[in-house]
C-alpha cells in the first residue's frame, strides 16, 4: 500500500517488529508480534500489535495512546504484514482487537483500503455463519489475510 507509514525495526526472525508514533502525545514506542497460533493442518500466525509497557517490555493491546496517527500506524501494521510474509512465507495472518470497539477500527481501516488490500491479499471476516470473503457494511469479530499466490511465466 502507499500511505504513509512509520519507519520500524524487525528483529532477526522478522515476527517482531519496533517503531514509535509521534505526535501530540509524544513518542509512543509501539509493537507488532507475529506468533504461531495453529500449526495443523496449516500454519496460523497470530498478529499483536501495542503499545510497549516501558517497565515489563510487555505490548499493552488496550490502551489508546491517541496520538492523532491511527492510519499511519494502521498502513505500519499492514507494511509489516508484507515483511513477514516476504520472509517467513505466505501463511495465514489472524488478527483481532483486545475489544469490539477497537476491532471496528480494524475493520473500518480495512475498509477504507479494501481496493488496494485485495490486489495482493485475500482477506476473511469472521461472521455470525462463520469465515467469509470480507465485504463492507458487515460487521465481523475478526480477521484471516492471506497473501495471493503470484505466478511468474517466463
Amino acid at each position: 500500500m502507499n500511505l504513509p507509514k512509520y519507519d520500524y525495526t524487525p528483529n532477526d526472525n522478522f515476527t517482531n517488529y519496533e517503531f514509535y508514533s509521534d505526535g501530540p502525545n509524544g513518542k509512543i514506542r509501539k509493537m507488532i508480534i507475529f506468533s504461531e497460533a495453529v500449526s495443523k493442518p496449516f500454519l496460523i500466525y497470530n498478529l499483536a500489535f501495542g503499545d510497549v509497557n516501558e517497565e515489563t517490555g510487555d505490548i499493552d493491546d488496550a490502551i489508546t495512546s491517541n496520538n492523532q496517527d491511527r492510519d499511519k500506524v494502521l498502513a505500519t501494521v499492514a507494511s509489516s504484514i508484507h515483511d513477514f510474509c516476504d520472509i517467513n512465507g505466505n501463511h495465514l495472518i489472524y488478527a483481532e482487537g483486545s475489544s469490539a470497539a477497537r476491532t471496528r477500527l480494524y475493520q473500518m481501516g480495512i475498509t477504507r483500503n479494501l481496493e488496494e488490500i485485495n490486489k495482493e491479499f485475500e482477506i476473511k471476516g469472521l461472521g455470525p455463519n462463520g469465515w467469509e470473503q470480507f465485504q463492507k457494511n458487515v460487521n465481523y469479530k475478526a480477521f484471516l489475510a492471506n497473501r495471493k499466490k503470484k505466478f511468474i511465466f517466463v
